[in-house]
């Protein structure tokens, strides 16, 4: 396929779409490069809109990596909105990258980040406009390999059909090496083709390639083995982990977006992994262990980033900031760096019992002082043991005390409806929560304009976490268990005025949750959705629960399981899992163990601050997180640092 821009003939229907800023490409920071001078050229993808994709921390560091290597191009590309989807095939015009207007389907590789799975239509009408075969058995070599990553991908079996390859875990290190094995194949005059490109990424044992793999099926079924059909390929893949950092400082250039995006501000990830354990949260599982940048790295990071974007707020990220264990240090630090000037610190949301008064002060002292958000994510305690979030109610209301103190006047805080085990009144304790958060922030404010926002989401159950096992809760009933909390917080007028509720409908989670821990059998489902007009699943205004409902029925019905077998099913403990041979570094033992904990509302303690020397495989102890073949990592990792 040809390299040259498709501009001049996209740019005449942009006037004709919304927001066509988006697609034009040339923000700050962007990269631009001769597609002859270079060997391997990437096509990255984040399978959302720019507004949602360009802010991607993942495709951001992705892209940087490659584009720094002299003979390695790489550019990107997210879904087209629905209005220019129908004037590219009106008019021939094939998916595009936003840095130099090239057909997708003339690079080497096509990767895409999944962080969430309803972006699987999206990924399958890229495909489509592209001129790139769906299912990945019709490639050849002419076509981009399809490289799946992203939080998503340790379970890629749904859209196996469609992919060539996939990568667990941290891309840093892995898009290198598979740089290097295109490099050396073409440079070898492309031997054996296709197959053996694949082969060669597959052997490494860090690449999964799923038609290397065939999946048989029992009777009831479930599935009975899947097995390697070449003998080159091994029979499990591994996640893959960077482990220092500090070495790997990017983005050191982030993207400026030139339309709205979803997040606009220049973010640090600060560090890597969780050990909270809890048990819903596949982030805090499968990006094990922690790994932390240094305070000097970090500060490093903010200021190149700002020089080279503008931007006057920093994101320090991670799935639990406060946990980095020179919080303090790193963002008194920043803040004295920066007094005086328009530059403000944020923190996503804080567990309540890594929060404090002076963390707060820090990161409001030279920005506006925005509400606190915390996520409690279960309403009674009981709840919160078998989820393993083990903050109490006493320990939230001590928290936002201080804070509506010391000036803050609205907290908001996150839950989730549909847990395992979770009953009307597990839920209904959230408005009492809420209330008590009302009465405590009026009290030692001495005001009465006290807010708290209640935000929830329906629970899906992922793979590689101890509910991987679990029945999801039905749509029906999570909608039902929110219209009683809505009376339980309306209940009381001078306490309800006070608290909103916002909530996500349930239908969406439960097609998550079919995609997330479903098999290749989906595969049918998806493509048939996509036919029947699925697009952008993850917006409300283009999702159809009842399109996807139908398409499920009429295509696995043929097979003998349904909607309800992959979603509102509980597993067995012996019951040969999708992802089996997809190592996430978690014994299955291990999560079995603790998904017993949980039914019992067992807590675990966090394995940060306790010895992980016990660690489940090899006659030790079956209920620690780590392999043994972790533990040196970990340690050279920082594990504990400065405690």
């Amino acid at each position: 396929m040809s390299a040259e821009s498709v501009f001049g003939r996209l740019e005449p229907l942009l006037p004709q779409v919304s927001k066509p800023v988006q697609y034009v490409g040339g923000e700050l920071n962007a990269s631009a490069k001769a597609w002859d001078d270079t060997t391997v050229r990437w096509c990255l993808m984040y399978p959302d809109a720019y507004e949602v994709g360009l802010p991607n921390q993942g495709v951001m560091i992705l892209y940087e990596i490659l584009n720094e290597l002299p003979d390695v191009l790489a550019e990107r590309t997210y879904a087209v909105w629905p209005d220019l989807e129908a004037l590219m095939r009106e008019h021939g015009i094939p998916q595009f990258t936003v840095d130099a207007h090239r057909p997708v389907g003339a690079f080497d590789v096509l990767g895409v980040s999944f962080a969430t799975e309803l972006g699987y239509t999206n990924l399958l009408n890229a495909l489509d406009l592209a001129g790139i075969p769906l299912h990945a058995v019709d490639r050849t070599e002419e076509h981009p390999v399809v490289l799946a990553g992203g939080h998503a991908a340790f379970n890629p079996e749904p859209v196996a059909d469609f992919l060539d390859a996939a990568v667990l875990g941290d891309g840093e290190q892995a898009v290198l090496e598979v740089t290097e094995a295109i490099r050396r194949w073409k440079d070898e005059g492309r031997p054996g083709g296709r197959d053996e490109l694949l082969l060669r990424l597959a052997e490494s044992g860090g690449v999964y390639v799923p038609k290397f793999y065939d999946v048989d099926y029992g009777a009831d079924g479930t599935i009975e083995a899947v097995r390697p059909n070449r003998e080159r390929v091994p029979h499990r893949v591994f996640k893959r982990t960077t482990m220092e950092l500090d070495e790997w400082p990017y983005p050191k250039q982030p993207l400026v977006p030139l339309a709205e995006s979803v997040h606009e501000r220049m973010s640090v990830e600060i560090f890597r992994g969780c050990t909270r354990g809890c048990r819903f949260c596949q982030a805090g599982m499968i990006t094990r262990p922690v790994r932390e940048r240094s305070p000097e790295g970090i500060g490093q990071m903010v200021q190149q980033g700002l020089e080279a974007t503008g931007f006057e707020e920093v994101g320090l990220l991670s799935l639990s900031s406060a946990d980095h264990s020179e919080i303090q240090d790193i963002t008194k630090g920043l803040a004295d760096r920066y007094e005086g000037t328009n530059t403000g610190l944020s923190l996503p949301s804080t567990r309540v019992d890594a929060f404090n008064i002076d963390l707060a002060n820090e990161l409001s002292r030279n920005g506006r002082r925005s509400g606190l958000t915390f996520a409690p994510e279960g309403g009674s305690e009981r709840i919160r043991r078998v989820i393993n979030k083990m903050v109490s109610e006493q320990d939230l209301i001590r928290t936002v005390s201080a804070a509506f103190g010391n000036g803050w006047r609205q907290v908001k805080l996150y839950f989730m409806c549909g847990l395992p085990t979770e009953t009307d009144e597990d839920v209904l304790q959230i408005a009492e929560m809420a209330k008590e958060v009302i009465r405590a922030g009026r009290e030692v404010s001495g005001r009465k304009d006290i807010r708290c926002t209640i935000s929830i989401g329906g629970f899906v159950p992922k793979p590689h976490t101890p509910f991987q096992w679990a029945g999801q809760t039905d749509p029906d009933t999570i909608d039902d268990r929110l219209r009683k909390l809505r009376e339980a917080v309306n209940s009381d007028r001078k306490l309800g005025r006070n608290i909103g509720m916002r909530y996500h409908d349930g239908k969406p989670s439960m097609i998550e949750g079919l995609l997330s821990r479903g098999d290749r059998r989906l595969g049918r489902v998806v493509e048939r959705v996509w036919r029947e007009g699925g697009r952008f699943d993850g917006w409300n205004e283009h999702f159809s629960y009842q399109r996807w409902v139908d398409c499920a029925a009429a295509e696995l019905a043929p097979l003998g399981v349904d909607l309800a077998w992959f979603t509102t099913r509980e597993r067995g403990e012996h019951e040969v899992l999708p992802w089996d041979h997809l190592d996430s570094g978690l014994d299955k033992e291990w999560l079995w163990a603790d998904w017993q904990d949980a039914l019992e509302a067992r807590e675990q303690d966090d394995c940060r601050w306790t010895p992980c020397s016990e660690l489940g495989r090899g006659g030790l102890h079956p209920r620690r997180q780590f392999r043994v073949h972790r533990a040196l990592a970990v340690e050279r990792a920082g594990h504990g640092r400065g405690r």
